[in-house]
């Protein structure tokens, strides 16, 4: 099977049953920088040509976000440029490789070399939605919906703001607060949390491990989160919480993919479409017969 035919075909048909295919759908896209945006750009290309008119909202210093001829591009300014940005994710990549695999120093060490990230994309969110000539535009524009990665809160901020529903493009998310926004089961006893390192056949003591890890998780989802939703509360002018904030999400589009992921439940606005986690892949240069040939001579 194709995959990435696979991944497409099944996101697009999940637009269609959102939007009337003839006449199109105007969607605001709120997309995270680094894999994530390279993940989502090829949903929004492929988007545009079926007739959806899409704008999307985007830093103007990004690590691989950039204007395009397929969709119309916002931008807002930030306080880091592209090589500060470049310089952060390196700093990243060095420390996520020389983490500790057990619970809890995982999760203690994961947070803190996430904090300059954190903090990074924390600035960016605070940039747009205190941009009020930005967000007025926005509201002006009268979107039928937002398509966004959700993991830092941004845009789910932002369709609680405008109003608007909100498709999530998505790995997954701290805390599992896809599916306990989803009022989805996630059983202890066969679906593994992160940081549990467990699959879906758990020893006993590797249960009790994974009712350890559910334990913790408000404490340290508390300080991931922490800033965002107070932002949220500021911007909105209500108090509110992650859940809240999610489960008012109408479609989540899950980039698991069914072969490799272990069991579990999902709620019917909840859609595997595994087959692509990163750019698209680009096919090998072709070799000369004469050369192989000779090679093999």
């Amino acid at each position: 099977m194709d995959f990435t035919k696979f991944f497409f075909s099944t996101t697009l048909l999940i637009f269609y049953m959102i939007f009337n295919l003839a006449d199109g759908g105007k969607l605001l896209v709120v997309p995270v920088d680094g894999s994530h945006w390279l993940s989502m750009c090829p949903v929004v290309e492929k988007l545009t040509q079926h007739g959806h008119e899409v704008v999307v909202v985007m830093p103007e210093s990004s690590l691989t976000m950039g204007g395009s001829e397929k969709y119309t591009v916002y931008t807002f300014s930030i306080p880091y440029t592209k090589q500060e940005i470049s310089e952060l994710f390196q700093q990243l990549s060095k420390e996520h490789f020389i983490m500790t695999p057990y619970f809890p120093w995982i999760a203690i060490e994961m947070l803190e070399s996430l904090k300059p990230i954190f903090k990074m994309y924390y600035k960016v969110c605070e940039s747009l939605l205190l941009n009020e000539e930005l967000i007025q535009k926005l509201r002006d524009e009268k979107f039928d919906v937002i398509f966004t990665d959700p993991v830092l809160l941004c845009g789910v901020i932002l369709a609680e703001h405008l109003d608007l529903p909100n498709v999530n493009f998505l790995r997954g998310l701290p805390c599992a607060y896809d599916y306990d926004s989803a009022q989805c089961e996630t059983p202890l006893s066969y679906v593994p949390r992160v940081f549990s390192k467990s699959s879906d056949k758990m020893t006993f003591i590797e249960r009790m491990n994974n009712l350890m890890v559910r334990f913790l998780e408000p404490y340290y989802c508390r300080v991931i989160y922490f800033h965002w939703v107070r932002l949220a509360t500021e911007f909105l002018k209500k108090d509110v919480t992650p859940v809240q904030l999610f489960s008012r999400s109408s479609i989540w589009l899950l980039r698991y993919d069914f072969v490799f992921e272990y069991p579990k439940p999902i709620m019917p606005n909840m859609v595997f479409i595994g087959g692509i986690n990163c750019e698209l892949q680009k096919s090998l240069p072709k070799v000369r017969t004469t050369f192989v040939c000779t090679l093999l001579a």
